[in-house]
């Protein structure tokens, strides 16, 4: 299966990431971080609001100015003043934003569906007429009113925006949701459609495919999904799912290598540990253990893998040292070292490691002792 609707990543590491609680980026982090993902090939570097702090406005204007391959953009209010501190940094392009969600618009802004849209205006053309790239999203869409979106939305595009988003802000979308919601502002504006989901019940990734299933142009992820709460659609996660569908075309547009670098690099700005199960790069993502596994694994690695590990620059890890283990995962073991050996002896080793690994933990040289052991050489 291939994916043939286009999509593209806005990674928000140095945006929404910085939202993340264990996020405290100086300014060379930002540009480190920047020349990764840029490395990496995403298609955008979103970063904070320049108006968000003096800080977060010089930064901006060093991130703008990097020789970048990735479009650097910027998240914005729509309130003219933002944007103009925006353009003045440099960056490629502006995302607008206002909540159109009932419980947000009384809490948040107090703004009426008319008034977001006379607000909108301003800012959009004030962007427009400085020749970037701009986007309106609607805050909060999966609370929102269905015809209160399609109504700022095809206000966006009249206006010119170049991309209208739907935001899963509180992550309480489902995928079929998504998909039905993405799909309906597909068929009313013919501008490009983003997706921002957040990961509070664990469907950011599952959202976002089907956010590109229903047209979606434009994906935010951020690296190990780092942002508000719990986070967003993490980068590793999205290209693995999308990698799994369209392997020739993912791995053509972006340098899988180096996805492991990037998210070390980012582990280590927030002193934090990748988790041992993260998709692709955590420490046991590609490890087998039980018996049954090891020995279709040792005849055709694509039996419990749908992610060849070599495409991302690493390896698989077949443990043997296991009371799980089996005759085919030990024999493998053997051969690799050049050991040969009976139908008689690789059962009775097979035994012994069982009854070792019974006993306590057992490492790999305590294995290949009990293989020289019991098998000739």
């Amino acid at each position: 299966m291939t994916t043939t609707q286009p999509w593209k990543l806005i990674d928000s590491t140095l945006r929404e990431g910085e939202q993340c609680e264990k996020a405290d980026f100086r300014t060379q982090d930002k540009l480190e971080i920047a020349r990764a993902l840029d490395g990496f090939g995403v298609e955008y570097i979103e970063i904070t609001s320049p108006a968000a702090s003096p800080q977060s406005q010089r930064d901006a204007v060093q991130l703008a100015r990097l020789p970048l391959s990735a479009r650097v953009i910027t998240h914005s209010r729509c309130v003219v003043d933002d944007v103009k501190v925006a353009l003045e940094t440099g960056v490629r392009g502006i995302g607008l934003l206002f909540a159109t969600s009932r419980i947000l618009r009384a809490s948040s802004h107090g703004s009426s569906i008319q008034q977001i849209v006379d607000a909108m205006g301003p800012c959009i053309e004030l962007a427009l007429s400085a020749g970037v790239e701009v986007r309106f999203s609607a805050e909060d869409a999966f609370r929102s009113d269905e015809a209160d979106l399609l109504t700022v939305y095809r206000a966006a595009e009249k206006l010119g925006v170049h991309r209208v988003g739907v935001t899963d802000t509180v992550g309480i979308a489902t995928p079929r949701q998504v998909y039905a919601l993405v799909k309906a502002v597909r068929r009313s504006v013919g501008t490009d459609l983003g997706f921002h989901g957040h990961n509070d019940t664990g469907c950011a990734i599952a959202n976002a495919h089907e956010a590109i299933s229903a047209g979606a142009t434009h994906v935010d992820v951020s690296v190990l999904g780092i942002g508000e709460r719990v986070g967003i659609t993490s980068l590793g996660g999205l290209v693995a799912r999308m990698y799994s569908l369209d392997p020739q075309g993912v791995a053509q547009r972006y340098r899988l290598g180096q996805l492991r670098e990037v998210e070390r690099l980012v582990a280590r700005v927030l002193g934090v540990e990748i988790p041992f199960n993260n998709v692709v790069t955590g420490e046991t993502a590609f490890s087998h253990k039980a018996g049954i596994h090891l020995k279709a694994m040792t005849q055709n690695p694509g039996s419990y893998e749908i992610l060849p590990p070599e495409a991302f620059g690493l390896q698989r890890k077949l443990i043997i040292g296991s009371r799980l283990t089996g005759r085919a995962g030990v024999g493998y073991r053997a051969r690799e070292m050049g050991l040969v050996f009976g139908e008689a002896q690789l059962k009775a080793a097979t035994l012994r490691i069982k009854e070792m690994c019974d006993a306590g933990s057992v490492d790999e040289d305590q294995i290949d002792q009990v293989l020289r052991e019991w098998m000739t050489a």
